[in-house]
């Protein structure tokens, strides 16, 4: 069985013109028994329980993506309400990307930090995306004291250096399809150096689509082909992986198993 740690269901177009049942049978077939649906901004969380709210095979995050920082504001004490709740299992997405916007720097930076004070009051793993922004990503996890509540640096792409400055604070290491693809040779070596026990995969849907299916819009049931290429890097079996990353993602956000 496996666990696709990291989806947007609510962005799917095929949620929207087939239903997310239709969505989840899918994933169900192909052996996924649990998804991580991500909240990239609060306005986005009424939505998501809507679509996906009462599956228990779907759990939830809220935050603020950095690159919606600018436009959506940060209003910390709704942010803080909803992260409270109890089908709230962690805290992002939200971290820095200096690669897609490249003025906003401070604003990022204050909203990371804040972040990273309410999952640490909180209790609750942290969601991080990281695009050209090393030093910095790692500087404010540890000046919030991050370790004390964990989380997951998702769909990595950075140095091998920044994966191990990550892990010592705790954090897991989660691979998206962007693994499979042809110029990510780079990526393929960390995979190779970062421990399976400090692994995640995600699917990252509706983008990132892994081969053998780039070209068709991403969808949980995808992330046994992430699965594949790790086992193949990794000299390990399919079923390996699969088994080692879904304890891994249990152990972090402390989550009952909901077998299929």
């Amino acid at each position: 069985m496996f666990v696709d740690s990291h989806c947007h269901l609510d962005k799917l177009k095929q949620t929207e013109r087939l239903g997310i049942q239709a969505v989840l049978e899918k994933a169900q077939q192909a052996q996924v028994e649990h998804m991580l649906c991500i909240g990239v901004t609060p306005d986005d969380f009424a939505s998501m329980q809507t679509i996906v709210g009462d599956h228990p095979q779907v759990s939830f995050s809220c935050g603020i993506h950095p690159l919606y920082v600018a436009k959506h504001g940060f209003d910390e004490a709704s942010l803080r309400a909803l992260c409270a709740r109890n089908d709230v299992i962690a805290v992002g997405e939200t971290g820095l990307d200096y690669y897609y916007d490249k003025d906003n720097h401070r604003l990022q930076q204050r909203s990371f930090a804040a972040h990273v004070a309410l999952a640490t009051e909180l209790n609750k793993p942290l969601i991080i995306h990281t695009r050209d922004a090393r030093k910095d990503t790692i500087d404010i996890l540890k000046e919030g004291q991050a370790e004390r509540c964990g989380g997951v640096m998702h769909c990595f792409t950075e140095s091998l250096e920044m994966a191990e400055q990550a892990m010592e604070l705790g954090f897991f290491i989660s691979i998206s399809g962007i693994v499979t693809f042809a110029n990510a040779d780079a990526l393929r070596d960390v995979v190779r150096a970062v421990p399976l026990d400090r692994l995640l995969i995600e699917t990252d849907a509706p983008w990132l689509t892994p081969v053998p299916h780039r070209g068709k819009e991403n969808e949980p049931s995808f992330v046994r082909h992430v699965a594949e290429c790790v086992a193949k890097l990794k000299d390990v079996s399919v079923e390996e992986v699969a088994h080692v990353t879904r304890e891994n993602f249990y152990q972090l956000f402390q989550l009952e198993r909901t077998p299929l």
